[in-house]
């Protein structure tokens, strides 16, 4: 791979995008042996910078770093010298000196990520975990891998028989619903799913919406029974991040009940699903608000599959960054 780092989907061309796949299926066939690590990082020190909480990603990426045997040292701006005011920069210059190999970070601002990879501060390769609202390419990612093993398996193949490698999604329709406002995972799977060679139809209040999705390479509708009704794929419900709203001042939809009504997978939505379409969440869910129990647990959910796969593409990134046989860089 010719990155250097990972912070945004658009950084990658459909044959990294693919590649990126592809090693993350082979990190996952590793994973249903009885040893699941691999010596592939030994030796190697990972560095978790969250400034922004978080339980799946963090834990995705430490279990991905241990699992290819490399050291991992979670750092949290809270309780560090970064609550004291430190700066990004010294906080880089720190990890640097202190012998880091990678920097996967997460942070509340748009743009973290790149600032702290290509500002001179240190040469180590930058994994983003999440800028503002801005990028999330591993989510994306184990997105992709997910829908990728639904969409072109042979219904007919023993379930351990693995994608042929290049596979991608041309021709399948996913759905995105949600608050697309405030959602890096959003824009990381328009950016990802279209490269692969999917159509994209975002469904969200026109409060939801950011100023310049038309130029986004997608559909925009505001109807949900309407997307629906063109028999999607995949459903991917989205997280109503109230956090995020209460710091804008909130009135983004009148109330949570009238939200649900117009845009949460409700029993009734959920049920003119085509057999084989799947749903999707990036978690953490509200049940209740934008996605119903009935939908979470079913049978057609892959949101537990979402969270495994996230480790093998975590797996893969790194291996890709950083292991010798798999990393450009010196």
């Amino acid at each position: 791979m010719s990155l250097d780092h990972l912070i945004s989907i658009r950084d990658l061309d459909y044959r990294e995008a693919v590649l990126l796949l592809d090693t993350a299926e082979q990190m996952a066939a590793t994973q249903s042996r009885r040893v699941k690590k691999l010596p592939t990082l030994h030796g190697r020190t990972v560095v978790n910078l969250f400034f922004e909480d978080s339980t799946r990603t963090r834990l995705s990426f430490e279990a991905a770093a241990k699992r290819l045997s490399a050291d991992v040292i979670n750092f949290s701006a809270k309780g560090s010298s970064l609550s004291k005011g430190e700066s990004l920069k010294d906080t880089a210059l720190t990890l640097e000196a202190m012998g880091a190999d990678a920097v996967i970070v997460r942070h509340s601002s748009s743009g973290a990520a790149h600032r702290l990879a290509h500002a001179g501060w240190m040469d180590l390769p930058v994994l983003n975990a999440g800028d503002g609202t801005h990028q999330h390419p591993t989510q994306a990612l184990l997105d992709a891998m997910t829908l990728r093993r639904h969409f072109r398996r042979d219904p007919s193949a023993p379930d351990a028989e693995p994608l042929a490698p290049g596979t991608d999604l041309a021709g399948a329709r996913v759905v995105i619903v949600g608050d697309v406002l405030h959602s890096r995972v959003a824009r990381s799977n328009v950016d990802l799913l279209t490269l692969l060679g999917a159509h994209v139809t975002l469904v969200a209040p026109p409060t939801l919406l950011p100023v310049g999705v038309d130029g986004w390479h997608c559909d925009v509708d505001y109807d949900l029974d309407r997307a629906l009704g063109e028999e999607p794929d995949a459903v991917m419900m989205l997280r109503v991040q109230r956090e995020r709203m209460s710091a804008a001042g909130g009135g983004f939809f009148p109330s949570p009940g009238e939200y649900h009504t117009a845009y949460g997978l409700d029993s009734q939505r959920f049920s003119r699903l085509r057999d084989d379409a799947i749903v999707m969440h990036p978690g953490p869910m509200n049940r209740g608000l934008e996605i119903s129990a009935d939908a979470a647990d079913s049978g057609k959910s892959v949101i537990v599959e979402q969270v495994a796969n996230g480790v093998s593409v975590r797996m893969a990134a790194l291996y890709l960054l950083l292991a010798p046989e798999g990393s450009t860089r010196d």
